[in-house]
């Protein structure tokens, strides 16, 4: 039990910026218990106008919304954020998050959806 962080990519126009639905992807980042990075995520799917509780919910990444990511990464100024079975992030984190933003980026500019779910 605990955060599992996924990013997915599909050829599917999705429209939408949360709470869509798709069943034709492929996985090509996953993350455990990155709480901080979570936060981030969810503050991305308020401002695009989520109002669920962010757990199985999707949210639509941008090559801006990755620009703003990178910034935050480099800077250290991921949200501090904890929840029940998160577990702790601590720094180490940051090569594979830049790693995580550059395929994000290839992906996006290869005609890709690229989008952020978890569960927990």
């Amino acid at each position: 039990m605990g955060l599992d962080m996924y990013a997915r990519k599909t050829k599917k126009k999705i429209s939408k910026m949360v709470d869509f639905k798709s069943d034709q992807y492929e996985e090509f980042y996953y993350w455990r218990k990155h709480p901080d990075l979570h936060g981030w995520m969810e503050d991305l799917y308020v401002s695009k106008g989520g109002k669920r509780v962010f757990n199985l919910t999707p949210v639509r990444l941008t090559l801006d919304d990755l620009d703003r990511l990178e910034t935050d990464i480099r800077e250290g100024n991921l949200p501090y954020t904890a929840g029940f079975f998160f577990g702790e992030s601590d720094g180490t984190e940051v090569e594979g998050d830049l790693e995580f933003v550059a395929l994000a980026r290839a992906a996006i500019r290869d005609g890709y959806t690229v989008y952020y779910s978890s569960w927990w």
